[in-house]
């Protein structure tokens, strides 16, 4: 198992589709050392989710946690469908823009199609904080970066929103308390943050 290097915002790795694999592609001994070493990446710097683009890899799979109780798992060729008009605003981050949050608006309750790590299909549905980091994710196999979708002005480092807090037009969602965030980061900036 190897810690990947992940790639950084402006790289074309991350603008890329990103290809689908296959079955025989998913039970070949090279993806299953990568799914290892993909997740030992995800540890390593502490995100909730890492998506295979953002280590070189342009395929179609990510690992992520979409709660304690479920731990860690893998999204082949995944599926996202939304199943509600509700949404959420969650200040998201990313492994691949270090150090920088965005306000970003997603819809709260989806339906997730794919395959696991093993080849099997599953299909779950996921509400809250879990919605936002599996879209959060497969936006990556598409080239899709959270600063895309972050709402205006709320782009900010992270050590200024310490100093300064939100900007004013979003200071009502930095007080809303998130009780599904399953981080257990050190990071304080928002109860309803994403860093994948």
């Amino acid at each position: 198992m190897a810690i990947l290097k992940v790639a950084q915002l402006g790289h074309p790795i991350l603008r890329q589709l990103a290809e689908p694999l296959t079955i025989e592609q998913i039970g070949s001994p090279a993806f299953q050392a990568f799914c290892d070493d993909l997740l030992d990446t995800m540890y390593e710097y502490d995100g909730a989710g890492l998506a295979a683009p953002q280590v070189y890899m342009p395929l179609r799979v990510v690992v992520l946690t979409l709660t304690d109780e479920r731990g860690p798992e893998f999204f082949v060729n995944p599926v996202i469908t939304p199943l509600s008009d509700t949404t959420r605003r969650t200040w998201e981050g990313c492994l691949s823009v270090p150090g920088m949050r965005g306000l970003v608006e997603r819809p709260d309750h989806v339906r997730i199609e794919a395959l696991g790590r093993d080849g099997t299909e599953k299909v779950i549905e996921v509400h809250g904080h879990g919605a936002v980091v599996i879209q959060h994710e497969a936006d990556h196999l598409d080239g899709v970066i959270y600063v895309d979708r972050a709402l205006p002005r709320s782009l900010m480092f992270v050590d200024e929103y310490r100093r300064w807090g939100p900007p004013d037009e979003y200071v009502d969602e930095s007080d809303d308390e998130d009780d599904e965030d399953e981080s257990d980061d050190d990071d304080e900036l928002e109860p309803a943050r994403v860093e994948a």
